[in-house]
């Protein structure tokens, strides 16, 4: 499938500034009765909470040292902020009433770029994956006991862990984890019994990023060519490629999809964020604004469909946010 685009781009509704550095990371919180806020995570160490309604940084945190942070979360149950930085560590934010108190951090060992992956199993408990201080070693912990609960290293060498998935399935067996490599191998790990379930080549290059729709079983990697990769899982847990996309220009950051399971967004190398169709990968829509990588992209979780943005964070230092919903790109 060949990338065009035939509607006219729209502009952003607003765009915040003053983040400081290249914008690593993007996550929205717009549930529980809050002021809607927009977490993100700067490779100068700062994580700023800013505030959807003032369009204003209502906090900032100066974290990991300085160095790059590279993931935020929220922990649902307690509200707390998540964050993973290049000092190798992961820290956890109490935020309530005005605070930015450090809770706990715990060390990885890990000096890659892979993003850590949150799976809440049951109400205040999480399982996190992050890469371990081995070059392909991914670790599972629980929280917030900080149990071990499993280390993932293939038999095969496959280079560095890129990116991993941490999800549920509604049948079956435990947690599963899907994880991209420096090869271009996407593997599908069972939490519960630490063992590969399968394994395909998704990309002739290193995997830079995944995302999966569980209520599908289809997901779809991005790498630093002109393609995107889409597969999905059989009834026996066996990955297949399906279709791919062709870009215009290589390199692809993040994917995300939203959480209706109707959009697909990447961010590019070449500065734009692409909107796809994601039941059928149909090219909707492509975003230009940032003059340098898009780094992030981010669905909003507003409850109100109205008012569901996207946010896209590029080593331009800017964060674009725009009304995707208002333009009509809902189909596909």
């Amino acid at each position: 499938m060949i990338e065009r685009m035939s509607r006219p781009a729209p502009s952003p509704i607003y765009t915040l500034r003053g983040a400081g550095g290249a914008l690593n990371t993007l996550h929205f919180c717009c549930w529980g009765g809050c002021a809607p806020v927009l977490f993100s995570g700067s490779a100068k160490g700062a994580i700023h909470v800013w505030d959807l309604n003032s369009r204003r940084a209502e906090k900032v945190i100066e974290a990991h040292s300085g160095s790059s942070v590279i993931w935020v979360n929220t922990l649902r149950s307690s509200g707390n902020l998540i964050s993973q930085g290049r000092d190798m560590q992961v820290c956890v934010w109490d935020l309530s009433e005005g605070r930015s108190q450090l809770v706990e951090s715990l060390w990885t060992g890990s000096v890659g770029f892979c993003q850590c992956s949150l799976l809440e199993t049951s109400p205040a408990t999480y399982l996190l994956g992050f890469a371990g201080q081995q070059t392909e070693e991914i670790n599972v912990i629980e929280l917030p006991s900080k149990t071990p609960v499993c280390t993932l290293v293939p038999e095969a060498k496959l280079g560095m862990v890129m990116c991993i998935k941490l999800w549920q399935p509604d049948s079956g067996p435990g947690p599963l984890l899907l994880a991209g490599y420096e090869d271009g191998s996407l593997l599908l790990w069972d939490v519960t019994q630490r063992s590969k379930l399968s394994q395909v080549k998704a990309h002739p290059e290193p995997v830079m990023c995944l995302t999966f729709d569980p209520k599908c079983l289809r997901g779809i990697t991005g790498s630093s060519e002109k393609k995107l990769s889409s597969w999905m899982l059989d009834s026996q847990n066996n990955l297949q490629v399906q279709d791919c996309v062709t870009l215009v220009n290589p390199g692809v950051s993040q994917l995300c999809i939203r959480e209706d399971g109707k959009l697909l967004a990447s961010g590019g190398w070449d500065h734009r964020v692409r909107i796809f169709g994601w039941k059928k990968l149909r090219p909707l829509a492509v975003l230009q604004y940032h003059t340098d990588m898009v780094l992030s992209v981010a669905f909003s979780d507003h409850e109100d469909p109205r008012q569901r943005l996207l946010a896209a964070g590029s080593k331009d230092q800017r964060i674009s946010l725009w009304s995707i919903y208002s333009n009509g790109a809902e189909t596909g």
